[in-house]
């Protein structure tokens, strides 16, 4: 069984910045996919799936380590 959890990051301008996020959340043990939806100088979208429950805090945790801020999440 996957689970997605969706969070808002700020600060993501470019493909480097998608990259770096895409890849501390891919460090996450369980996870299989990250999607971002780029809005560079806005709030970009950020799924991940994993094939363990995921922890929005952890999900946090790895954005802040790639430099950038989860604003919201949706659980």
């Amino acid at each position: 069984m996957s689970h997605t959890i969706t969070v808002n990051v700020s600060g993501m301008t470019c493909g480097h910045c998608v990259s770096s996020v895409t890849e501390e959340l891919s460090e996450l043990k369980g996870v299989e996919n990250v999607a971002v939806d780029l809005n560079s100088g806005g709030t970009s979208e950020v799924t991940v799936t994993s094939t363990l429950t995921l922890d929005p805090a952890e999900i946090s945790e790895a954005v802040a380590e790639a430099g950038y801020l989860v604003v919201s999440n949706n659980a």
